[in-house]
């Protein structure tokens, strides 16, 4: 904030009455980020040629894992990329174009029931068939991939519902997902569950698999791989969430290469499915289990006799029974790179970024107001794109802009302050990595730093290293951070160092990580009588002090806020500060988990920040259907700069975690009604932003 908090003198505010309404869940609209189309008006480098559309960023998404690796006369797994996209509603049109022996890009945009009920879909090979956002169900049946079936995409889909009410089924082979002999394929971002039989049943020596960032869930027999003597199928299985399984969770028969990481596995106690094992190691099957983690469940790990597994760094809470391990597997990065996350992340990761995702799958169409063609920038530090940096790329938008601009940047570190003025709206930044973490723009300004022209400290607002001041503007798939060092500069009067400030409306974020220690993100408007909504999503916010702060009308949904410890090792922090105008919504946190490597009940909630002592303004978070984690305090809220936060607006409903705790004096909780008007839906008016 503009005056120094949390280790200093803070002058902000006071405030009055309680809980006011605000709004649903969900994302509102059709589609993800808001994409370009070809057609430029920054020359022949600019933009594609002719009339070919800039293709989305989930169009362009290859397999990582097995998946990746170039054998049996496939590069890689890449799908239906480069056929044609088609969208279909409909069963027949499913089927016409998935069994099609051209490659196509199938997008599914609506619930389609199986016809017979257990129907399988015989895929052809060079096929992508994706979820147009959370919009494409399956129900009662699934997909089939048979023998020499190869480069397969399967990916943010929900498929579900063949169960009939017989829990070991022995008479509906009834699968999500089977595949008998095939290679190449790739299943991601799915939510699976509730079949007769199998969620995904890897089977008769199908081999280059890569399952990743999947729900499997509500199900007996959930993920098999094997039926053959031969010891050939190598499966990369990582970032998929396990839950109420009861078995196969996967089970691997004679896998020659299987490498499971950063799966979570978890059996929630008093429900009516309790897990008989989790993953079982079978035959001659070679495995590596690595930074998973076990939740209540039972045998968490077996392995035969003949069979190789090698197990690190996994976390087992609540498990009982068999946990082995032995023998000798193999290296995963003699085949292919990866990363991995820490082990105790994962519950959190996965529970907000696993299963279908709105980014996922969607484009954005022009109506007729906006028909104008969209144009593409690219960046690269390389000099293989048309510009070198992110802001060179910002100052050749042209001012007025009135069509979408997609600034596409290339992985690596961009060292770099960028703004994005008012006066140039319809911004996209899209990082084309395969991850957020490949593409980081970062400084390390703090608000007491001189600036180089010696005209002055830059301030909080001027700290950022990305400043947004234009409206409709959108980011996905990158990192913005603050490296500012605390410890170096103990001697600095304003020691605020926002990563990402956004004073505009219509604001979309989604798949970013926010960086940073004091004021990390800063959710303005660009005055106070302007309205500022942002819709962050699918992201991670890390700081400890008022580190999302601000006067936006904001929601933050299915995100991780991690909380970090001082400069000096201390735990203690606040994670927001809103400064939200009388008669406005202000913070809503919801279907998010707040976490973090510090000290238990070291952090609060939030707590009123009345900028320059305005007693007018009405600070609001809410903060719903999320999970706590035990740093939480348990009176979560508190005052700050002479104003009580009892005076403001704060309030949680339907939390969990070891940080939730029970409604009274000091921490207030909506009542059900109260919570009806304070979802997502509710705190935009009229704005849907992309993405749902």
């Amino acid at each position: 904030m503009t005056e120094l908090h949390g280790h200093g003198k803070a002058r902000h505010r006071r405030k009055k009455t309680a809980l006011l309404a605000g709004a649903p869940l969900a994302l509102a609209a059709a589609g993800a980020m808001a994409y370009g189309t070809a057609f430029g008006v920054f020359g022949e480098g600019a933009r594609p040629k002719a009339s070919a559309a800039a293709a989305p960023a989930w169009a362009d998404d290859t397999a990582d894992g097995f998946a990746s690796v170039h054998a049996l006369g496939q590069k890689g797994t890449y799908g239906g990329k480069g056929g044609k996209t088609v969208t279909v509603r409909t069963l027949a049109d499913l089927e016409k174009y998935a069994t099609a022996r051209e490659p196509y890009v199938i997008v599914v945009a609506a619930t389609i029931p199986m016809n017979p009920k257990g129907k399988e879909i015989r895929v052809a090979s060079d096929k992508t068939i994706v979820g147009a956002g959370t919009s494409g169900h399956i129900v009662g049946g699934g997909f089939f991939l048979g023998q020499g079936v190869h480069n397969v995409i399967i990916r943010n889909l929900t498929i579900r519902d063949s169960y009939q009410g017989i829990w070991n089924d022995k008479e509906h082979d009834w699968d999500a997902i089977q595949m008998d002999g095939a290679h190449h394929v790739w299943i991601d971002h799915n939510d699976l569950r509730r079949m007769a039989d199998g969620l995904i049943d890897s089977r008769k020596d199908t081999t280059y698999v890569t399952v990743s960032w999947n729900r499997l869930s509500d199900n007996n027999k959930t993920f098999g791989i094997g039926w053959t003597e031969n010891t050939t199928a190598d499966l990369t299985i990582h970032h998929n969430w396990f839950r109420e399984t009861g078995q196969r969770n996967p089970s691997t028969d004679n896998a020659a290469h299987a490498h499971l990481y950063n799966n979570y596995l978890q059996d929630a106690p008093g429900t009516d499915i309790t897990s008989s094992y989790g993953n079982y190691a079978r035959g001659r099957t070679k495995m590596v289990l690595e930074n998973s983690y076990f939740e209540g469940v039972n045998n968490p790990v077996i392995k035969d006799g003949t069979a190789g597994l090698v197990q690190r760094g996994n976390v087992f809470t609540r498990t009982s029974g068999r946990n082995e391990s032995g023998g000798t597997a193999f290296d995963p990065k003699s085949y292919y790179n990866y990363r991995l996350d820490k082990a105790a992340d994962v519950p959190a990761l996965l529970t907000s970024g696993a299963g279908p995702r709105s980014s996922i799958g969607t484009t954005v169409s022009a109506g007729p107001a906006t028909a104008a063609a969209q144009s593409t920038l690219t960046v690269a530090k390389d000099g293989s794109g048309r510009y070198k940096s992110v802001q060179k790329a910002v100052d050749a938008v042209p001012a007025g802009n009135t069509s979408r601009v997609v600034i596409r940047i290339a992985p690596g570190t961009y060292r770099e302050a960028v703004k994005v003025p008012a006066n140039k709206p319809h911004i996209t930044f899209e990082g084309t990595g395969r991850s957020r973490k490949d593409t980081v723009i970062v400084e390390g300004h703090a608000a007491g730093m001189t600036k180089p022209d010696g005209s002055g400290t830059y301030g909080t607002g001027g700290s950022a290293t990305v400043a947004v001041e234009a409206d409709d503007f959108q980011a996905r798939n990158l990192t913005i951070s603050n490296d500012f060092d605390e410890a170096k500069h103990q001697q600095l009067n304003g020691q605020q160092a926002v990563a990402l400030r956004t004073a505009a409306d219509r604001v979309r974020l989604d798949a970013l990580i926010i960086s940073g220690d004091q004021d990390t993100l800063l959710l303005d408007t660009a005055g106070k009588d302007r309205t500022g909504r942002v819709y962050l999503t699918n992201s991670y916010v890390i700081g400890n002090t008022d580190f999302v702060f601000g006067r936006a009308t904001a929601v933050i949904d299915k995100c991780v806020l991690t909380l970090k410890k001082r400069w000096n090792g201390t735990s203690a922090g606040y994670v927001t500060a809103p400064s939200t105008p009388a008669g406005r919504k202000g913070f809503l946190i919801t279907r998010t988990t707040i976490d973090g490597d510090v000290s238990a009940r070291s952090f609060h909630l939030g707590r009123p920040w009345h900028a320059g002592g305005d007693a007018s303004l009405d600070p609001q978070t809410t903060i719903r259907d999320s999970v706590l984690g035990a740093a939480v305090k348990a009176a979560p809220w508190t005052d700050m700069g002479g104003f009580s936060w009892k005076n403001d607006r704060f309030a949680e409903y339907n939390n969990e975690g070891p940080g939730a705790g029970a409604a009274g004096v000091d921490r207030p909780h909506l009542t059900d009604a109260q919570a009806a008007t304070q979802e997502t839906a509710d705190w935009f008016g009229g704005w849907k932003p992309t993405g749902a």
